[in-house]
């Protein structure tokens, strides 16, 4: 009977209300959902109502202060994003089928992806496949995780903190991060300087710049310096950061091989430490279950083939 049940409540559910839950869940708002959506509040407030009444569950507990998924919302977003992750890659696959390789490649990476082996995996992607085409989205390292996992994105290259279960890991290169300063803090310029020069002083960085996130290993070096326990500027951008440090913000860090045209140019000043700078990786993440084009499949396998080929040592940036 149970197993009846079930099986009816699949066939039978509309999926719309299930997008429509989708939304209400990002948005965290009725109103917001409505206007994402283009409908009228009173619509997207009885699909949820007619979902729930499906499911038997309350999915969303909200009053004046709170708009909180209970655990079967949790389950069913989760569940209902690997749905439409799914459902998106049908007309690429459709079209793929009688097509040679022309479908679309969805790349999500953090700000700060600057490889040699990625920039020479696309040309030889894009010379060998010419009518194929490509996204690159940028977004902080935990939204490419996310973008990952939901297959809404190929496969992504960022940072690490947490591994999510769900993907698949591989080490793509790996690169050193120092400090910096623009032309007119009182530092820029200055020889022989050490850590204890660096104490007190303002300070930019990134958003995953902590203990417990991506850039650990320069949280630590921040607080080893001593500089201003107030961070004045952040940004997940790498371009953002390096905005304020040019800017005079504060001193702040970027990885050496990406800096060191500025510092050729005179727009940025290298900072200590000068020995032993902090060492961060950038990872390959893949989803298994994501179904993929024939586009995707060659970039990626082509992005393997170089990171295979490739020793880590020359897969090293130390700029």
């Amino acid at each position: 009977m149970m197993k009846r049940q079930s099986q009816r409540l699949v066939w039978e559910l509309d999926w719309n209300l299930l997008r429509t839950f989708v939304v209400i869940a990002e948005e965290k708002s009725i109103t917001r959902a409505a206007e994402r959506l283009s409908l009228k509040q009173p619509s997207v407030s009885n699909a949820l109502k007619r979902l729930e009444s499906r499911l038997g569950r309350r999915l969303i507990e909200r009053d004046a202060n709170r708009f909180d998924l209970t655990e079967v919302g949790r389950l069913l977003y989760d569940e209902s994003i690997e749905v439409f992750g799914t459902i998106s890659r049908i007309p690429v696959l459709v079209r793929d089928a009688r097509e040679e390789v022309t479908g679309h490649v969805i790349v999500a990476l953090t700000s700060h992806v600057v490889s040699p082996l990625f920039d020479r995996a696309l040309a030889e992607f894009h010379q060998a496949h010419p009518k194929s085409s490509l996204t690159i989205t940028v977004s902080p390292s935990v939204d490419v995780a996310k973008l990952v996992r939901e297959r809404r994105a190929s496969f992504g290259l960022c940072l690490v903190s947490q591994r999510d279960p769900a993907l698949e890991y591989t080490q793509v290169y790996r690169e050193f991060f120092g400090f910096f300063c623009g032309p007119t803090h009182r530092l820029y310029r200055r020889k022989g300087l050490t850590m204890k020069d660096l104490a007190g002083e303002t300070s930019v960085s990134f958003q995953t710049d902590n203990v417990s996130d991506a850039l650990r290993p320069v949280a630590l070096l921040r607080s080893e310096a001593k500089l201003d326990a107030n961070v004045v500027g952040v940004s997940s951008n790498l371009e953002e950061v390096r905005r304020m440090i040019v800017a005079g913000l504060g001193i702040g860090p970027l990885p050496l091989h990406v800096a060191r045209r500025d510092v050729e140019d005179g727009l940025l000043w290298r900072l200590p430490p000068y020995e032993s700078p902090p060492g961060i990786d950038i990872f390959l993440l893949t989803n298994q279950k994501k179904a993929m084009n024939r586009a995707e499949q060659a970039l990626l396998s082509g992005l393997r083939r170089l990171i295979e080929d490739i020793p880590l040592e020359d897969r090293t940036y130390h700029g």
